[in-house]
């Protein structure tokens, strides 16, 4: 059974609301005027505007942002601020400002406390309920993720993992960046650790079988391109104890473009950085892309935002540019 004395997460709601069974779905605007949608792995898409289920509006929204990269000052983003901030105006024009926003790692470039403080004071300007992180590999200073912990680690376990419920929804952050080192022999590929898994296994334990669960890490929980580091190591045995759950939604950052897969009853889905591209998968090498036209940066920025329906329980995922 989950522990019922483990320390809450003070930023973010634990209201505790109905489990629903429901058909997960999966949707992402990519700046093209279309929705696409996925359900039982069959994808369908209407054009933007076109009128929507009577169903569809959602129980809550969230938002998700990732690898803002405070500090980074190269092409193609010498302002990685500036965009960082036209996220946050870009939430804030939201037609429902959402519950929360999750922001899934890499808020600094170097861990200094400098990048820590500027990030944190443009994410005040965010009007939703509260904001969530995860750490990415750049939040890691070398001295036991200390930076990133004092300021985020409050009420969390280890080097900053936890879980929380909203209104039927659990979700729970993983850490799975403290070994993605490149040069490590496999391109620096993330890892869970054993420890945060037996705590996983203890906290996803009492939860039902109908229970939707979002789970949220920097680097992907599924194998997009090994060779760069992006995917996860052990990611298969996170995956094995969530297999029983009838929906399960996996974020991530860590590779700067909207991807998304869908796998059985989980959906897998990376979001775009705020601060700067890095190519596609296999092509050219990893990093930032550098030769980027100037006019064209907003176009590959972005945020995520995902909606739950309680009835029939659908999450859907909906990415938009900066632009």
């Amino acid at each position: 059974m989950r522990d019922k004395n483990r320390p809450a997460r003070p930023e973010l709601p634990t209201t505790d609301g109905i489990d629903r069974r429901g058909m997960l779905r999966c949707m992402a605007w990519v700046g093209t005027g279309v929705v696409w949608g996925v359900g039982g792995g069959i994808a369908t898409s209407r054009v933007l505007g076109a009128p929507a289920a009577p169903w569809a509006r959602p129980t809550f929204t969230f938002v998700q942002i990732s690898d803002s990269h405070l500090g980074f000052a190269r092409d193609p983003n010498k302002d990685v601020a500036a965009t960082l901030k036209q996220a946050v105006a870009k939430i804030n024009a939201l037609p429902d400002a959402p519950a929360f926003v999750l922001h899934t790692g890499d808020l600094t470039h170097l861990a200094k406390p400098g990048e820590f403080d500027d990030c944190a004071e443009i994410l005040k300007g965010v009007k939703a309920g509260a904001i969530g992180y995860v750490p990415g590999e750049h939040d890691f200073d070398g001295d036991g993720n200390k930076e990133y912990l004092t300021r985020h680690g409050k009420g969390t376990h280890g080097l900053g993992w936890y879980s929380f419920d909203h209104k039927g929804v659990h979700f729970v952050g993983l850490v799975n960046v403290a070994n993605a080192k490149s040069g490590s022999g496999d391109g620096g590929l993330g890892a869970i650790g054993a420890d945060q898994l037996e705590w996983l296994k203890k906290d996803l334990a009492g939860l039902k079988d109908s229970a939707p669960v979002v789970v949220f890490a920097h680097v992907p929980l599924w194998a997009v391109y090994e060779k760069w580091g992006w995917g996860t190591r052990d990611a298969e045995r996170a995956l094995e104890l969530l297999k029983r759950f009838g929906s399960v939604t996996v974020l991530n950052g860590h590779i700067h473009q909207a991807l998304q897969k869908v796998e059985g009853k989980v959906t897998f889905h990376t979001a775009r950085s705020t601060a700067f591209p890095q190519s596609e998968p296999g092509k050219g090498t990893p990093g930032p892309v550098r030769d980027l036209p100037a006019d064209r940066l907003k176009g590959v920025l972005g945020i995520s935002t995902v909606a739950y329906v309680e009835n029939p329980g659908s999450l859907a995922v909906v990415d938009s540019t900066l632009e």
